[in-house]
């Protein structure tokens, strides 16, 4: 019963939509929620019927939610160790976790070595740093300043990732050193909505699309109105809000993921000066090659990883990454307008590129 009720109390926050398909018995719906991932989680979606697609909402949130609470770096959950639990017992104690904890730092650690240190979950010292001077920026705009780049060097001293050390036999996790800190905030997203994906699908909902702040991940294909079956369409947000179009490119795209990595989502001011909060590990300050860069590939954790350190890379080195990765195509912009693509990008583009809600 109570799990009925959750379900309920979720479908109306959620504000379902339903657009009849004349031609099959399934209907498109569309939800939405505000409480995961300090950001908005969206659902499209076809389904026999709205209750049916209320189940498949609720495994979702569900799903995330559980992944929220494990992968939070500011909150304590009664019961439940997580990764500010990690992060307190850093030089203390092994903190024993679960599974699926284990699992997104062992995904993070071969991240960081496939971008050559370029994403770093080991960096959380620095990055809380910066973190708290864009929130006091923030709330105080006139008194805005930037982060001492003695301090910043003084971190960076405590971001060794090889000294996260994982016992996989016992399910710990210890940080060997006592000033290092996590912070999985360049991958636990797409990680996360991979791993929902995969727990939906086996579920039933196998034509949908999840979006979780930006990290889109579509499964199957979408119906168009004569019932046949066709790619989701995929939008890259215009970086230009001043802009009457929404979308730069919309991308054609069936069981994939696309990630977009930008300076204009969170940033604050400082003597008339945007700082985002994509810091790169190799200069401790904001990088600058890019206005953004969004990534394609099947797995939304692998997106949301690459879509950081290709944006902490300048433009040769990242394009000869993607080059040696089979089924990843990136998307670059750069400050003057330039636009650049992988080999294989433009293929995915649709032909008409109308204006279009991001996801749809």
């Amino acid at each position: 019963m109570k799990r009925k009720m959750t379900a309920v109390l979720l479908t109306i926050a959620m504000s379902i939509t339903m657009t009849a398909c004349s031609v099959r018995a399934e209907k498109r719906y569309k939800a939405s929620f505000l409480n995961l991932f300090d950001t908005v989680t969206e659902i499209v979606g076809f389904s026999e019927s709205e209750v049916k697609f209320s189940e498949y909402s609720q495994i979702i949130y569900d799903n995330l939610n559980e992944y929220n609470r494990l992968y939070d770096i500011y909150h304590n959950y009664e019961g439940l160790n997580n990764l500010k639990t990690i992060n307190d017992n850093a030089g203390i104690k092994p903190v024993k976790v679960d599974r699926k904890i284990i699992d997104l730092l062992l995904f993070s650690k071969k991240m960081y070595e496939l971008t050559d240190g370029n994403v770093n979950i080991a960096l959380g010292s620095v990055l809380s740093l910066w973190h708290e001077h864009r929130i006091a920026g923030l709330e105080e705009p006139m008194s805005a300043t930037l982060p001492e780049y003695e301090e910043l060097l003084k971190r960076a001293q405590h971001t060794d990732i090889n000294r996260i050390l994982i016992d996989e036999k016992a399910s710990e996790v210890f940080l060997e050193d006592p000033e290092m800190r996590l912070d999985v905030g360049a991958v636990a997203k797409g990680y996360a909505v991979e791993k929902t994906a995969h727990a939906i699908e086996k579920a039933g909902f196998v034509n949908g699309m999840i979006s979780v702040g930006g990290n889109i991940r579509t499964l199957g294909s979408k119906y168009d109105e004569k019932g046949k079956k066709t790619p989701w369409s995929v939008g890259i947000q215009n970086p230009d809000f001043n802009s009457t179009k929404k979308t730069l490119h919309v991308l054609n795209l069936s069981e994939g993921s696309l990630v977009t990595s930008g300076i204009y989502e969170r940033y604050y001011i400082v003597d008339g000066k945007q700082y985002h909060h994509i810091i790169d590990p190799k200069t401790l300050r904001p990088a600058e090659y890019f206005v953004f860069v969004s990534i394609v590939c099947q797995d939304s954790g692998m997106a949301d990883a690459l879509s950081t350190a290709v944006f902490n890379m300048p433009f040769e080195e990242g394009a000869e990454l993607i080059k040696k990765l089979d089924g990843v195509e990136a998307m670059w912009e750069f400050h003057d307008g330039t636009k650049m693509y992988s080999s294989g990008f433009k293929s995915m583009i649709k032909i008409d590129d109308k204006e279009q809600n991001l996801c749809s």
